[in-house]
């Protein structure tokens, strides 16, 4: 089912969902399902599965010379949201990146997903790998996610790659595409990004869900200018609750997300990172129950692989 209509046969309460990491090269399925079990009381009609693209490796040769190496840390997505499809009967919601992707790679992907029965897709540019500053697309790739949204969409409508293909089937997937209610750390400004968010919207985006955020009143306005600028898809919240003293500035650097002053003190003066998490927890329960308050339709968390603490802030709100 369509991430869209989870949200109209929601009947107004808020649904639960999270985000998992692939496993690393080298472990099973088994740690996904260790991590999604617990989870699970609290119905979540869809759990998103990141994609992390490759890394590059220099190896110095006899001679001297580097050899530069791809190397995948994690592997692909489509297997894990099958796996996941397969064994507990929820939508599984692969994200789709430009960066190392051709369009070829990416029709190839979608046509994949589409033989599994996966019904959505979350269309992302990505980062730049770590050996570059940034942002480099491949040769036959993407630059910006908008125009991975068209790809997709025009998959939607039995639009392949290759114009003499006869009696194409048209895929149906529901696309979901970023928002950073503190903007996007390369937009020059809150509003220019909302105007690129839009243009995503127009290409064929279905809903947008948000980057993490620990000040509820910055989404509120974020989704006020979304709407003002004449967005009207659904827009769901991404929580994350903080949980060691290392992440007061890892977060602000890595996602370039502020943190309340309230939540910074409460953090320093914690005498471990047990007390953090347990910091952490109440603060994202708050914000949890606020936004439910405000009729969000779907509160959606960024497990990062753990799923103690999130169990934690669910059976409080759901």
């Amino acid at each position: 089912m369509k991430v869209t209509q989870h949200i109209e046969n929601a009947n107004g309460k808020p649904l639960f969902s999270f985000e998992i990491l692939p496993p690393l090269k080298g472990q099973n399925i088994k740690c996904i399902f260790d991590n999604i079990e617990p989870l699970m009381e609290f119905k979540p009609p869809f759990i998103d599965v990141t994609y992390h693209r490759e890394e590059y490796e220099f190896k110095e040769l006899p001679s001297g010379l580097l050899e530069k190496k791809i190397v995948k840390k994690r592997p692909g997505t489509v297997g894990i949201c099958s796996a996941i499809q397969n064994k507990y009967q929820v939508d599984a919601i692969p994200h789709i990146l430009c960066g190392g992707f051709t369009k070829e790679d990416t029709e190839n992907f979608l046509i994949d997903m589409d033989f599994l029965g996966i019904d959505n897709v979350v269309a992302l540019r990505g980062d730049a790998v770590k050996s570059e500053i940034y942002f480099k697309p491949e040769k036959e790739g993407h630059s910006y996610a908008s125009e991975l949204v068209t790809q997709i969409n025009n998959l939607n409508n039995g639009v392949y790659l290759d114009a003499d293909l006869q009696n194409t089937n048209k895929t149906s997937f529901c696309i979901g595409v970023a928002g950073y209610p503190e903007k996007h750390m390369e937009a020059p400004s809150l509003d220019s990004d909302i105007y690129f968010l839009k243009q995503k919207i127009k290409n064929g985006a279905d809903y947008i869900i948000t980057q993490m955020f620990f000040d509820n009143q910055k989404f509120f306005e974020f989704v006020d200018k979304c709407r003002a600028a004449g967005i009207t898809v659904p827009i769901i919240p991404g929580l994350k609750p903080i949980s060691t003293k290392k992440q007061l500035n890892l977060i602000p650097h890595r996602f370039k997300v502020d943190l309340p002053d309230d939540l910074i003190m409460e953090v320093v003066k914690a005498k471990d990172n047990e007390a953090v998490s347990q910091i952490g927890i109440e603060w994202c329960i708050a914000q949890s129950k606020e936004l439910a308050k405000a009729g969000i339709p779907v509160l959606h968390y960024y497990s990062m692989g753990k799923s103690d603490n999130i169990r934690q802030i669910a059976t409080e709100v759901f």
